[in-house]
């Protein structure tokens, strides 16, 4: 999938779900997914993070932001996939979900689009619990399948991992 096929069948001439919301796309673990771009702080080149003691597998470690620490997690094994090959070519996707601020790593951003409403479908329950308990909706563009993740359910709450996180 490309991003001008993307962008091709998507418009926004009619409101998505929420009026006026912009998505941004983007490739994990072979897949496309979305994420309200109203929560991307920043989109950052990869840089392998200092890895973590006992810290779940998903989360890779953490990367220095501007003097502040950035927790960066696999967003591909959160989800239930395999673990995100390591390649300059990756990125970090900036997420600020109230005053949690994490980092996904993805393997590419694709576009920001605007869905209209009747492209938007429910998450059907025979997908995996993982999944389908992180995915809002979903829309199907060029046979594709753009999972439209919530933050609140991605962004882990972990303990002695500070809510404020980056300022």
């Amino acid at each position: 999938m490309t991003a001008a096929p993307l962008a091709s069948q998507i418009t926004s001439d009619a409101p998505p779900y929420g009026a006026g919301m912009e998505l941004l796309t983007f490739r994990c673990g072979g897949r496309a997914f979305a994420v309200d771009i109203m929560a991307v702080r920043e989109i950052r080149s990869w840089s392998a993070p200092t890895p973590l003691p006992h810290a779940p597998p998903y989360m890779r470690g953490m990367v220095n932001l501007r003097g502040s620490v950035l927790p960066v997690m696999d967003l591909a094994m959160r989800l239930g996939a395999p673990r995100t090959e390591d390649n300059p070519r990756n990125v970090i996707i900036v997420i600020q979900q109230g005053s949690r601020v994490h980092g996904l790593l993805v393997e590419a951003v694709s576009d920001i689009v605007h869905p209209v409403p009747d492209q938007l479908q429910d998450v059907p329950k025979v997908a995996s619990e993982d999944e389908t308990g992180m995915a809002e909706r979903l829309f199907v563009v060029d046979d594709a399948m753009v999972q439209i993740l919530s933050m609140e359910r991605v962004l882990p709450r972990l303990p002695g991992m500070a809510e404020e996180g980056v300022q």
